[in-house]
């Protein structure tokens, strides 16, 4: 099963809807109550607060809009999106002023739906893990997926802290700057933020980088030098790449966040520093524990607490509006990407993570005459990322309500593919096809319920 995104109101008279709605909701991670009328919504949110409601405008009795006023009463922090034909979209407008936070339009597009969910439940307070707000988020930063949100609950909730913190993540996932805000957020953040890459200074010079060094200490050391634990004094020292360092320089870092005290290169006695250290790595410590290249003592004074980034093949709900706050920074005008260039962004897999998307933007902005960035614009990994492998392109309005037809029949046969098949109408070979290009995009499938034949 996937992990709970949140637990969604559905309201909608439709039944054949619902279930469509309901099953695609499901195998995204959220939690789906249904409703099929205005009282039966008021009364599931009387009784248990959801996250989010979808709400459709018209309903039999009492329209969405005419309860629209009663729910942002019942829950004033909850999001609510409408759901509206085309020819209502003005009138849905107007009701946002009376408390709808967004709406879409029928026929609805599926992708459409699961960036605003998202992006209405990254705002403000609405899902909470053990009861944590988020502090303010700096300008531009972008958490659009709960499971980004997630890493951020624990960085707020440890940052007050004193103790270190291991980030984790592969290249590129913006490992830096969850490291910021961690201080930003903590008692510090009046203090410098210092960073240091130990993979990109050389090893000769990184002892006198981290802890300084005094005049004469060596050959071309013509004057005394403070680095980086002193000048970080009272504030964060980063330390990025942490997997790098040398097995020789690892006990004295041990010592001064154990101590609070560091040793300059030549210096006879120590100097005492205030300085709380981050430490990130794209690489398995654990691993290296074990291999002997690096220290178990330092890997378990610096893990007290790890945050791991997730890569952005697991937060897609961000990159369309990280590629758009790129493309605004680099081509400094309203820029919009083609529908056939946004299938493009979704579907490439992005193992550079961020760092690539944003040169993948930049690139494009460079090639782009006018307003509109095109598939030709971006590199040409991104550009065949949906010619060849045909699992992973992003279905159509009409295959994603097969996807979420196929996961209610299945969940209506407690997961048994012959049943279910059976239910759909199509052979039982078929349907396995279909679950592994499901499964190929990134959507997980219930387990099967019988042994294969």
């Amino acid at each position: 099963m996937s992990e709970q995104r949140g637990r969604i109101l559905l309201v909608d008279d439709d039944a054949l809807q619902r279930q469509l709605l309901g099953g695609f909701l499901s195998a995204h991670g959220y939690e789906v109550q249904e409703a099929a009328g205005a009282e039966e919504a008021l009364s599931l949110v009387r009784e248990s607060a959801p996250h989010a409601i979808l709400l459709d405008v018209r309903l039999p009795g009492r329209s969405g809009l005419e309860i629209l006023p009663e729910l942002r009463t019942l829950l004033p922090d909850v999001p609510i999106i409408l759901i509206t034909a085309y020819g209502e979209v003005r009138q849905a407008v107007a009701a946002m002023k009376a408390g709808a936070t967004d709406y879409l339009t029928k026929p609805l597009d599926l992708d459409e739906l699961l960036t605003a969910l998202a992006d209405a439940l990254s705002r403000g307070d609405v899902l909470k893990s053990g009861g944590l707000a988020l502090p303010p988020l700096p300008p531009g930063f972008i958490c659009a997926s709960l499971a980004l949100r997630r890493v951020l609950e624990i960085a707020a909730a440890v940052a007050p802290s004193e103790v270190p913190v291991l980030i984790t993540g592969e290249s590129g996932t913006g490992k830096e700057w969850i490291a910021r805000l961690v201080h930003l957020w903590s008692n510090r953040s009046a203090g410098p933020f210092l960073a240091v890459n130990c993979a990109a200074v050389p090893e000769g010079l990184l002892e006198s980088e981290l802890f300084g060094h005094v005049k004469g200490a060596f050959t071309g050391a013509i004057q005394t030098r403070a680095g980086v634990f002193r000048s970080a004094d009272g504030g964060t020292l980063f330390l990025d790449e942490v997997a790098e360092l040398p097995l020789h320089l690892q006990p004295k870092i041990l010592r001064a966040i154990e101590t609070g005290e560091i040793l300059p290169v030549g210096a006879d006695y120590p100097i005492k520093v205030n300085v709380r250290v981050l430490a990130a790595t794209n690489r398995k410590l654990v691993d290296m524990v074990q291999e002997g290249r690096f220290r178990a003592d330092l890997f378990y004074r610096l893990n007290v607490i790890e945050l791991h980034v997730p890569p952005l093949r697991q937060r897609v709900e961000e990159i369309l509006p990280l590629a758009r706050q790129f493309a605004l920074e680099m081509a400094r005008q309203n820029v919009r990407f083609s529908p056939r260039a946004e299938e493009c962004l979704l579907t490439y897999h992005w193992p550079g993570n961020v760092r690539e998307l944003r040169n993948a933007i930049h690139r494009a902005c460079l090639l782009c005459r006018g307003d509109v960035i095109l598939p030709e614009h971006l590199p040409p990994a991104v550009q065949s990322a949906t010619a060849g492998d045909e699992s992973r392109k992003p279905e159509g309005r009409l295959s994603q309500l097969e996807q979420a037809a196929i996961l209610a029949a299945l969940a209506e046969c407690g997961g048994n593919r012959t049943r279910a098949a059976e239910k759909l109408g199509i052979s039982r070979r078929a349907l396995i096809y279909k679950l592994r290009a499901m499964e190929a995009q990134g959507i997980t499938v219930p387990s099967p319920g019988e042994k294969p034949n």
